[in-house]
């Protein structure tokens, strides 16, 4: 199975495509499809039939579509820039991920 440095609830900034530049949370993380899904990135319309089941109206929705994951890097909360992640162990022996930049913890 595929290891990402990118998890659930990362903030993180679009790098590459049409909504470059844009900054949003990880909803999901897609390891089949190498995707993540971001908050208010990718925005596409989708016609809907009413589901009457799960009580869905229909029309038309707007929803988020995967993003590449390599058009994506996590923004550090300390230096608030885009970052490469990287990993080392606490004294606990606890695997942590940090910024490249500032040396600060992620998460």
């Amino acid at each position: 199975m595929k290891q990402f440095r990118i998890r659930k609830d990362d903030k993180v900034v679009v790098i590459a495509g049409k909504d470059k530049g844009k900054i949003g949370k990880v909803i999901k993380v897609l390891p089949k499809k190498d995707g993540v899904l971001v908050e208010k990135v990718n925005m596409v319309k989708r016609h809907m039939r009413a589901n009457p089941y799960r009580q869905q109206p229909g029309g038309i929705i707007e929803k988020e579509m995967p993003v590449d994951i390599s058009n994506v890097m996590v923004m550090c909360d300390a230096c608030a820039k885009a970052t490469k992640v990287g990993y080392r162990y606490t004294e606990d022996g606890k695997k942590v991920r940090f910024c490249k930049k500032c040396n600060e913890i992620i998460g």
